[in-house]
């Protein structure tokens, strides 16, 4: 079967596409970068593409706040495709920055992503701070594609706004729906409870990645394309070091080509 076209989008401030490009193409996927600007001249069609990638970043500055202002470049300009592309039954992916663009153009919701309708947000961290750092994580959902058959993985973050928020009877309608595919846990896994850093933002529900109804459309806050390779681990030293006396094998990737591979995984 020919490898399935990812399109990453990159422009203005959009600086994690490089890395998300070449995690597809290692999963298996023909990735290209794709400028926003060319998908509205015509220059690129979506349409040509079977995943499209939201990347990580600071778009356009993260003017207003984080992601709205790229969002409403895509509604104004690309919802019509934008929906054909859903309602071929594609994947879409957005990470961090690509994350909050998706919640504000209202691809990440309890009702039909095609209607483009917002009902959640992603807000300011509760430590009203930048936080940088790595958090583990476990998929909660066999419903979303990029998340199966993962337990547990370890990612980093990086964002100010990555705070999960709704009112209650929407976060309701989502967790009855299967749709919390990642939460942040405690290093072994018990729940986070929201408690920091753990959970470095202070996410409803301890909610880390969320997809919609069908599962093919996903959002997360941490960054799995930072974690490609095994070395990209923060101990990865001193994991190998027990490794090598367990005379286990070293990983031969990072946690989150996982994501990636069950992408690519979906059109086999």
């Amino acid at each position: 079967m020919a490898k399935p076209k990812t399109l990453a989008l990159t422009g203005f401030g959009i600086n994690c596409d490089w890395e998300t490009e070449t995690a597809f193409e290692r999963a298996g996927a023909s990735a290209e970068r794709v400028h926003v600007n060319d998908l509205i001249d015509g220059h690129r069609r979506m349409s040509d593409y079977q995943i499209l990638a939201f990347p990580g970043g600071f778009s356009y500055g993260d003017d207003i706040r984080s992601g709205k202002v790229l969002a409403n470049k895509v509604y104004t300009n690309l919802a019509d495709p934008l929906k054909k592309f859903i309602e071929d039954k594609k994947l879409i992916i957005g990470i961090c920055n690509g994350f909050q663009v998706m919640v504000n153009l209202g691809l990440i919701s309890d009702v039909p992503a095609t209607r483009l309708e917002q009902r959640v947000t992603l807000t300011n961290n509760d430590s009203y701070r930048y936080e940088d750092r790595w958090v583990t994580l476990r998929a909660f959902s066999d419903k979303c594609i990029f998340t199966r058959g993962i337990d547990l993985i370890y990612l980093p973050v990086a964002h100010g706004e990555g705070k999960f928020f709704a009112d209650d009877a929407t976060i309701d309608r989502i967790e009855k729906n299967g749709q919390v595919a990642l939460r942040y846990t405690l290093p072994n896994g018990d729940p986070a409870n929201r408690s920091f850093p753990e959970n470095p933002n202070g996410s409803l529900n301890d909610i880390a990645g969320v997809s919609d109804d069908t599962g093919r459309i996903f959002g997360m806050m941490p960054h799995p394309e930072r974690h490609m390779e095994f070395t990209n681990h923060p101990r990865w030293t001193a994991i190998k070091e027990k490794l090598r006396r367990e005379g286990k094998p070293l990983p031969e990737e990072g946690d989150g080509m996982k994501i990636f591979r069950n992408a690519v995984g979906y059109f086999k």
